[in-house]
């Protein structure tokens, strides 16, 4: 399982799946696959304050042998001397199974698949610095196919363990030391109240390089000012965020409108009818469009699904006004694409040069304040 390519982050039902948010737009379609718990909820305990202070609970952490993100696709080089920065990565959804509302820990295939998701999702991020990366009792996929409690109960709990982990992370980082926050999917969706609970309007906010807040739909007027960051408008903008949602063209999103136009912010107002923050990976949030001559690098796995390499000028970018990124047409990148052209599980690999590029550079920046 370890030689396999990271990218099976495209493999089997789980990349199509790992979407959140993205997949309750699907609900009907997907009702049949049964991927709802059917044991009874059960609440988690609380893990001892403790609980993130040794190797265990980590996949990756400075210290810890085989470090998954530190995988890197067919040309791309290896930083001689890697970033100065901390790197917190939350990864996305890896368990599919029926038999429990939240992973147990113990669940081998959810674990391999975590790490699997790391090296290709993480590993943009890798040259820039330390990669922390936690283990988590993450919500079953069937937490976002049902309207049952459970499914949010199992998120709130899921969440517990990802502030344990900052919390963690933050006491053992050096005090001065730049942050990078990034996460994909439910990974994203933790980072969005993580960003609200432990960053906003407290002193951490300034060591905040950056937040990568990737695959979650976020309001621009309803989340954003409880989030403690800016968008990032430029790449020389630190402590803001980069946000974004793939969809090749022509994209349908209406059902995805629909779920979100239905939910309320975190400022407790509607997210009905309000701009969705969509930061361009191809120029750091500098303009709503750019050229595929201007991505770096499109990650895309070999027919064996053993390693990768980078596409240069594969696709162009846009924000369209819902918010919603547009990568033209259709790129033959892998064959998991989600209804409606959508690209969610391609969203890190489709700028995966630009994405690493973005974290050196608004790190440099960081250091230049």
């Amino acid at each position: 399982m370890a030689r396999k390519f990271l990218y099976i982050v495209a493999a089997l039902i789980v990349l199509v799946i790992a979407g959140g948010f993205i997949i309750r737009i699907y609900e009907s379609e997907l009702t049949e696959l049964a991927f709802v718990p059917t044991a009874k909820f059960e609440k988690q305990a609380a893990f001892e304050p403790s609980k993130y202070a040794g190797n265990d609970m980590w996949f990756a952490r400075p210290g810890k042998i085989g470090n998954p993100a530190d995988w890197l696709p067919t040309g791309a080089a290896k930083a001689e001397i890697p970033g100065s920065a901390a790197i917190f990565f939350v990864h996305p959804t890896s368990y599919i199974g029926r038999d429990y509302w939240n992973a147990p820990l113990n669940d081998t295939q959810s674990q391999d698949r975590a790490r699997l998701f790391l090296r290709g999702l993480a590993s943009p991020f890798a040259s820039a610095g330390e990669m922390w990366a936690p283990r988590y009792r993450q919500a079953a996929i069937g937490a976002f196919l049902t309207t049952k409690p459970e499914g949010q109960q199992a998120l709130d709990a899921a969440y517990q363990d990802i502030l344990l982990a900052f919390d963690e992370f933050v006491a053992k980082v050096q005090k001065d030391r730049p942050i990078i926050l990034a996460g994909h999917s439910q990974g994203a969706l933790h980072l969005t109240h993580l960003l609200k609970d432990r960053v906003a309007g407290k002193p951490i906010a300034k060591r905040i390089v950056a937040a990568y807040v990737v695959g979650w739909p976020i309001s621009v007027t309803a989340d954003m000012p409880k989030m403690g960051l800016p968008a990032c408008t430029g790449p020389d903008d630190t402590g803001c965020i980069m946000a974004w949602q793939s969809f090749a063209e022509p994209a349908e999103y209406d059902r995805m409108v629909k779920v979100y136009n239905a939910t309320n912010g975190f400022t407790g107002q509607p997210r009905k009818d309000t701009a969705m923050l969509c930061t361009n990976p191809l120029n750091g949030g500098a303009a709503p469009a750019a050229l595929m001559k201007a991505n770096l690098g499109t990650l895309k796995p070999d027919d064996k699904m053993i390693t990768g390499a980078l596409i240069v000028g594969a696709v162009p970018a846009r924000c369209d006004n819902k918010g919603f990124l547009l990568i033209g047409d259709p790129p033959e990148i892998g064959p998991y694409v989600l209804p409606g052209n959508n690209y969610h599980v391609y969203d890190f690999p489709l700028f995966w040069a630009n994405v690493r590029a973005d974290a050196a550079w608004r790190l440099r920046k960081y250091l230049q304040k």
